[in-house]
């Protein structure tokens, strides 16, 4: 899919809450070319007096409908994402400029058959559960894995959607593991705990099994991630990672 990034007039058209601190938005752009998984946009809301401002924000949707979805995490100090996550009502237009982005980008069919580890702390699973979800509606046979560091339960996106993938047989299903690093659900073997690098080791693929791997989260988390995945033996030039800050 090969796209030219524009500026597009988005329309409203669901909202919900993702977490408590979260909430899943649902676009409905007229002349969206479709996007690959793990593309993002830059959102643009203008006010009254003409005041504008734009954060990026990956999507949680792939292929080519024109109905896109985000999920949005509040940073109470941001200046986009809590108008998103507290104001933003159905029928409600902004500006979406994109879809943007061809490195952090998974898609079905890749000859190579290398499996795929995707890594994420907190919202940065969202462009993870767009390759998540492009890999089901594909039935892609590529082994799939995704750790996914969260505080705890009630903080983790896409609950359903994952719980889906964790309770599926299927050889093409993903293996979630998730590490808690404040409150762990009930009956969990794994205390809480930050993620280690002994436990990334334990919960990702090997470096003998040559990965792909994708990492996204907060600058702290992604840097430590990609030192550990060094330190394991991974090819760090070849992994691909996207990092956010406050928005």
């Amino acid at each position: 899919m090969i796209t030219h990034a524009a500026w597009h007039a988005a329309t409203v058209s669901t909202v919900a809450a993702e977490t408590r601190n979260a909430r899943r938005i649902t676009l409905d752009i007229a002349d969206w070319p479709g996007n690959a998984a793990g593309q993002h946009v830059d959102v643009r809301l203008t006010a009254e007096d003409g005041y504008q401002a734009s954060r990026s924000y990956s999507l949680a949707s792939a292929g080519p409908s024109t109905s896109v979805e985000l999920a949005v995490d509040k940073v109470a100090s941001g200046e986009v994402s809590p108008f998103l996550v507290d104001e933003l009502q159905v029928g409600d237009q902004l500006e979406v400029h994109g879809p943007l982005g061809g490195w952090f980008v998974w898609r079905p069919g890749d000859p190579s058959g290398r499996p795929v580890q995707l890594i994420a702390g907190g919202s940065g699973v969202v462009p993870m559960a767009a390759m998540v979800r492009a890999h089901r509606d594909a039935a892609d046979p590529t082994p799939f894995r995704l750790l996914y560091a969260v505080r705890s339960p009630d903080d983790v996106f896409f609950v359903a959607e994952l719980a889906r993938e964790t309770s599926d047989d299927e050889a093409d299903a993903v293996r979630v593991d998730f590490v808690y690093s404040r409150k762990a659900p009930a009956g969990d073997d794994r205390p809480p705990g930050r993620l280690t690098m002994e436990r990334l080791a334990e919960l990702v693929f090997p470096e003998s099994q040559h990965p792909r791997i994708f990492v996204c989260g907060a600058t702290p988390f992604v840097e430590q991630v990609l030192t550990w995945l060094k330190e394991l033996g991974h090819d760090v030039d070849d992994v691909r990672a996207e990092r956010f800050g406050g928005a």
